[in-house]
């Protein structure tokens, strides 16, 4: 489609300006604000500072198939220019009448209603009537590393056989913006990665939140400007500087306009720049710079005031054709990404423009008249495009249609792609649930090394064709079984943080990494390849699925959640899993939570993790509570539940049913455990036994009544694992369970023990110890925090803790010798509930809250402060979550339920006489000997 006219497009641009603050002044004058209301704010003037760039890409840069990340207080501006395009569009693809999209326009940051959804928030949002292929841009510094992972997905999904549309990916960042460190971490990898097709464009008007930007323009030699494009240029990108526009470009060829061209260039700094900008009267303005640059006097004498106020005012980023050449040209730089500084004014066509304090300013209501009046447009009427008839309603209308048929095409595309990985998993068979390694010969195998052998065999999967034909010498033909596996394999891709090797990745790495440039293995060349060792030598083959890093957790974080968002862009539902410390996600936690805002789909593993890691190191150790929509973390205890886990969010991912759990978070250890604990522990309980109606009593415990519990045959492996691994992907399992066995009495001599990941063995050592004491410890391992007390459980009102597990704070009555209780058992009956001990190796906040859901006394161990070196044992102790300490808080909860007082209504104690009859006691420790 051929451009319109420079005067077309400016007359489009400044209907869009309009457009922008009158949503802008509609936010900030409701009338239904109510006294205490926080403030709604507004960003006129950086939406005027967008305006061109926002124009150059919309109407003449961009296809439907590109995508865009746009700096988030200029979303006014795009909103207006879609607006214009008539895309504002429904799920199905039809376009919004012309009254609901004026509707819309006049609902920026209200809160959707039944009656009318469609409404937009501040930012730009996953939820918006013109979302297609625009990334949430509520994050400063974020969206535009995303948008570049999302291009190499995009070639990453291409070099590997997969249907993908060419697309270009525009960013828009503010130059306060670019100072994120999220944006220089990316910078080189992008570069070296050769991502050719992502462009970056600095709002480059010099001003920020806070006032005029002010740099030590001495000691960076130059401006920001010039500071970005020596960085950007050191780092591999290519750089555009629009720095002028039309009237200035006439003023550089007119007699000694090359000083003006210098001193704009090289001489002015942006601080004196923007006080000059300040000056409003141009005969005032050519005063200042006379007396302030000799340089500047012979062409001062020739040039009118008027044209030097208008020429200092004249920056590129507001010259549209520039901005279209500029964008056309980054284009063409197919192996190096491109930045382009677009020099701006913030509050462009606004009587804010460049004042101080203008970032949340408003124009007034007699400003936004005037505005509306330039435009034409009756006072009656608050947003309108152009007649159908003018020439910018024309060109609108065919440039509208044109990227709403691309868009229509990526729909389809999509769709076409999703039903056939859909149709490829029904031919091959469901996903197994598990994967059937045998890690039983293993010595104390740990979690982390499950991951290891988990993403082995799915590698080998992966790499393996499909039938006999063309095996590699070596291989093996998969099996029926392998095959159900075949396409998920081929889907997952892992990347890591340079730490790849140390949690588990290797088989993923060996020889398998994606990445450009290629590089000729010159280690095997030479004989110095050490075969013991992952093969990181990058290359260009399909089986390629792992990606490198350096140390960025942030980059990597990103890219898993652009990868991961290839499914629900193109349908294409490639798995990625990262691997991590897990105490070093809190420094992608920024990039965490926007790609669970984002809804990307992946798995996260952070492993090691937990104070459990103690030997690393005190800074290492710390777990964190997240508590983030979309997100579902899981923490195994054993290799089985691992497997489960890991199989499950597999199977989820690649048939689109995780909605409200897209972001899997698991966490792993390094150290080893007895998988035999499982099963063993298992058996023991009365649910798994062959005689169900048996009353049991532990081995060595000899009760009246009762039976040895190892005297009665248990369940198959195979129908207790059946059992279990419904519960273990619901959250948590009975690991050890008194119920059904003798003197077990609720309210007397019950524990209930919680316990996560690591921490199992301290709670198997706890509750082995109580028992001697004649107590029943049951231990519940939590696999997953977020469904049995977090968000995830919130939503169905904690049922799996409450009905499935049969947790609660249940009063419990005991009859009397003639088996009726009276009004004077109940006045000495002390508050007689089941108390829970939880204990885990990170922050209290992943467990505390689970006897306020059911009603009972808690006593949570965790840690709570600093860590040390150590081994576990000694770690566990200092932090007070060892078994050790277990004991302590089962003997400490059971012996303030008893102390609770209950208070009856007067009459019944009347009634009783048994007022004052019992002393109180004044310390747990008087009911609970420690020896």
């Amino acid at each position: 489609m051929k451009p319109a006219s420079k005067e077309i497009l400016d007359r489009i641009c400044l209907r869009a300006h309009y457009l922008a603050n009158q949503m802008i002044s509609m936010a900030n004058h409701r009338s239904d604000k109510m006294n205490g209301d926080p403030k709604v704010g507004g960003h006129s003037s950086a939406s005027a500072s967008a305006l061109h760039i926002l124009g150059a890409i919309h109407l003449v840069a961009k296809t439907g198939f590109d995508h865009i990340a746009n700096k988030p207080h200029a979303s006014p501006a795009d909103h207006s220019f879609n607006y214009l395009l008539d895309l504002f569009l429904r799920a199905d693809g039809t376009r919004f009448t012309l009254e609901e999209k004026n509707k819309v326009m006049q609902m920026l940051r209200a809160y959707p209603t039944e009656d009318f959804p469609d409404v937009f928030q501040s930012y730009h949002s996953t939820y918006d009537c013109d979302n297609h292929n625009f990334l949430p841009t509520g994050t400063v510094g974020i969206p535009q590393v995303n948008a570049g992972y999302l291009a190499l997905a995009y070639r990453f999904a291409r070099e590997h056989g997969y249907n993908v549309p060419e697309a270009h990916f525009w960013c828009i960042i503010g130059d306060s913006e670019f100072r994120e460190g999220s944006l220089f971490e990316a910078t080189p990898d992008f570069a070296e990665r050769e991502i050719g097709n992502l462009t970056w464009i600095v709002d480059y008007n010099r001003q920020s939140l806070d006032g005029h930007r002010i740099v030590n323009k001495s000691i960076m030699k130059g401006t920001d400007a010039d500071r970005i494009e020596r960085t950007m240029d050191a780092n591999g990108w290519e750089v555009i500087q629009v720095r002028h526009g039309e009237k200035r470009k006439k003023l550089f060829k007119t007699k000694n306009g090359e000083a003006f061209q210098k001193l704009l260039e090289k001489d002015l700094d942006d601080y004196v720049l923007q006080s000059l900008l300040l000056v409003k009267d141009p005969a005032q303005l050519k005063k200042e710079l006379s007396e302030r640059f000799e340089s500047l006097k012979a062409f001062l004498k020739d040039v009118s005031d008027k044209d030097l106020y208008e020429g200092l005012r004249d920056f590129g980023g507001h010259d549209i054709i520039s901005m279209v050449e500029a964008l056309e040209q980054s284009k063409k730089s197919t192996r190096r990404p491109t930045i382009i500084i677009a020099h701006t004014l913030k509050g462009w066509g606004l009587d804010m423009a460049a004042t101080q304090g203008n970032h949340s300013a408003l124009p007034d209501e007699d400003e936004m008249l005037a505005l509306r009046k330039a435009q034409g447009i009756p006072a009656d009427v608050l947003f309108a495009g152009f007649d159908g008839k003018t020439p910018e309603g024309q060109y609108l209308k065919t440039r509208g249609d044109s990227l709403l048929a691309d868009i229509k095409k990526q729909w389809a595309l999509k769709e076409t792609n999703w039903n056939e990985f859909q149709k490829q998993i029904e031919k091959e068979g469901p996903i197994p649930e598990s994967m059937n390694l045998n890690f039983k010969m293993a010595n104390m195998p740990h979690t982390q090394w499950m991951l290891g052998q988990c993403t082995a065999k799915l590698t080998r999967i992966a790499n393996t064709v499909r039938g006999t034909k063309d095996l590699k010498e070596g291989q093996k033909a998969l099996t029926e079984e392998e095959m159900r596996w075949k396409l998920p394999a081929e889907m997952l891709t892992t990347m890591a943080p340079d730490v790849g090797t140390s949690t588990n990745l290797n088989p993923a790495m060996d020889g398998k990494i994606f990445g450009a440039p290629t590089v000729e293995d010159y280690e095997t060349e030479m004989g110095v390849k050490d075969s013991k060792t992952p093969d990181l030598v990058p290359g260009e083959e399909k089986s390629d699925r792992f990606l490198r890093f350096e140390i960025a957790e942030a980059n990597v974080m990103s890219c898993v959640g652009s990868y991961g968002r290839l499914r629900d862009v193109l349908g294409i539902p490639i798995m990625p899993l990262m691997t991590v410390y897990d105490f070093f996600i809190k420094r992608a936690h920024d990039q965490y939570f926007y790609n669970l805002y984002w809804k990307s789909s992946f798995i996260l593993v952070g492993t090691p993790s937990g104070v459990t890691l103690s030997p690393e190191g005190a800074q290492h150790g710390w777990k964190s509570d997240f508590q983030i929509p979309n997100q579902i973390v899981w923490e195994p205890a054993f290799c089985q539940e691992l497997d489960w886990i890991l199989s499950e969010s597999m199977r989820l991912h690649m048939t689109g049913q995780n909605e409200g759990r897209t972001g899997v978070t698991i966490r792993g250890v390094t150290r080893g455990l007895d998988q035999k604990l499982l099963i063993n522990n298992l058996k023991k309980q009365a649910r798994f036994k062959t005689d169900s109606s048996a009353v049991l009593h532990p081995v060595g415990f000899a009760l009246e009544g009762a039976v040895d519990e190892a005297s009665i045959e248990a369940l198959s492996e195979a129908d207790i694992f059946s059992a279990l691994r419904t519960d273990v992907l619901n959250g948590a399992y009975y690991l050890i369970d008194y119920r059904g066995y003798a003197n077990y009495e609720p309210g007397d001599n019950v524990v209930n023990v919680f316990c996560m990941g690591s921490m199992v063995t301290e709670a198997i050592k706890a509750s082995e110890q109580l028992l001697s004491r004649g107590i029943y410890a049951n231990v519940i391992v939590v696999t997953s925090p977020d469904l049995v007390c977090g968000n995830l459980a919130y939503a169905n009102n904690y049922s799996f803790i409450k009905e499935t597990l049969g947790i609660s704070g249940d009063l419990h009555l005991q009859p009397a010798m003639n088996g009726h209780s009276t009004v004077g058992d109940v006045i000495t009956l002390s508050g007689r509930r089941v108390p829970i001990v939880s204990v885990h190796d990170g922050e209290p906040g992943l467990l505390d809250n689970l006897g306020s859901i059911v009603g009972t006394k808690h006593e949570a161990l965790a840690v709570r402060r600093h860590s040390k070196c150590g081994r576990p044992v000694d770690i566990y102790h200092h932090h007070k979550i060892d078994s050790e300490a277990v004991i302590e808080a089962a003997g400490k909860a059971l012996s303030e339920t008893a102390m609770e007082s209950v208070r009856l209504h007067t009459n019944l104690v009347n009634q009783a006489g048994q007022q004052g009859a019992l002393a109180p006691v004044s310390s747990w420790q008087q009911l609970w000997n420690k020896n």
